[in-house]
């Protein structure tokens, strides 16, 4: 079993907080983690049928039988129970009764920050990290990570990542789906994800996704609401400040596990990989997210962005620190070449008082100091400073 960086920041949120919420895609790891953290809580699965109508029907009795506390996985399914747990955690605040999971993120956090504000930390378990399979000796190559993706089952249990990969999109559609919202039409929505996956690293333009699709700008714009909230699509905003330059202030769409992304495109094999012509747009959607991991599994604030002005000039990765940003250019050639640093100098010299510092993150195996920059292999990406 592969340790997980999230467990000291889950321990210590259940320290400091009567409630803790952990939400995360399916199969992200997050039952296992909170078996694991917490074995001696007792472990309820909403998802079951009779337990679930259970607690729908009856809640207060059912909280009277778990009445020291308990994980209660996939607690969405049973929408009504934040509400009476907010009465329980008031009575007897003790810190760590309760732990709470979820996978669907936009439904979930309403149901938790109508009741349990100022209850409960909130937690985000995004599959496996670089750097975790890097610490437990199971880091592979480049291609083949980028083709099997990081979720915990297909690593652990080697499966074959086209097979894993097709039966969770299937999983997803079939029972995730039908659970956020009634689409009609599931053909049409699965030519729309996958329409999305060919524009991975590209600014979103309903639109043209639409229209491809075959469906209204509308119906797209839910569509993509409905793959957010269940954890298949990652939208990172531009970064724009007060300034007389004219900014992109389109998001870029990425997916928050790249071996899906690449499954969606068609990649079965990872000699496809190096040869696909999104294979660049694919090396950064990982990068990008990898780092996102890191905040979530530290606890830190998450907030990442990206830079384009109207004539081109285009940064992959803003930081904030403080009122400074650390600006990050990631690039998918094996190679360092000095067209790696054009978009870091340009960005410096532009917003010289917003630029704190900047790194490259490449494909390639050596670490670099430059005079200005820092230049890091794809997986020492985490040795750099985050906010």
């Amino acid at each position: 079993m592969i340790e997980r960086d999230m467990l000291p920041t889950l321990l210590q949120a259940s320290r400091e907080y009567p409630v803790v919420t952990l939400t995360g895609p399916r199969q992200s790891g997050k039952t296992t983690l909170c078996r694991m953290a917490f074995p001696d809580k007792p472990y309820i699965n909403l998802e079951a049928p009779d337990i679930r109508q259970f607690a729908i029907d009856d809640p207060r009795g059912f909280l009277d039988t778990i009445p020291d506390g308990a994980i209660l996985d996939e607690i969405q399914r049973t929408p009504d129970i934040p509400s009476y747990l907010q009465e329980m955690v008031d009575q007897d605040p003790v810190a760590g009764r309760f732990i709470l999971t979820g996978s669907q993120q936009f439904e979930l956090m309403d149901q938790v920050s109508q009741s349990l504000a100022g209850r409960t930390a909130l937690l985000r378990l995004l599959p496996l990290s670089i750097q975790e399979l890097k610490k437990a000796g199971k880091l592979p190559s480049l291609f083949s990570l980028m083709h099997s993706g990081f979720y915990p089952r297909i690593i652990q249990n080697r499966l074959n990542p086209s097979q894993a990969l097709g039966e969770y999109f299937s999983t997803y559609v079939e029972r995730d789906l039908r659970q956020l919202s009634a689409i009609h039409d599931m053909q049409k929505f699965e030519r729309f994800v996958r329409l999305c996956a060919g524009r991975t690293g590209q600014l979103l333009n309903l639109n043209n996704l639409g229209s491809d699709a075959g469906v209204t700008q509308s119906t797209a714009r839910q569509w993509l609401d409905l793959l957010q909230a269940s954890y298949i699509i990652f939208l990172l905003p531009p970064w724009f400040t007060n300034t007389r330059k004219r900014l992109v202030k389109t998001p870029k769409l990425y997916f928050y596990d790249v071996g899906l992304a690449a499954w969606l495109l068609g990649i079965h094999q990872t000699e496809q990989i190096q040869r696909d012509p999104l294979y660049g747009a694919l090396f950064e959607n990982m990068m990008i997210i990898d780092r996102l991991k890191t905040k979530y599994n530290q606890r830190a604030a998450a907030d990442c962005y990206f830079y384009r002005d109207n004539i081109g000039h285009e940064v992959d990765l803003l930081e904030p620190v403080g009122s400074q940003v650390h600006a990050i250019e990631i690039k998918a050639g094996a190679t360092i070449n000095s067209d790696y640093f054009k978009g870091l100098a340009q960005f410096k010299k532009s917003f010289s008082e917003q630029f704190l510092d900047g790194s490259v993150i490449y494909a390639g195996e050596q670490a670099q100091q430059r005079t200005y920059w820092q230049v890091l292999p794809w997986h020492a990406a985490e040795t750099n400073t985050l906010s």
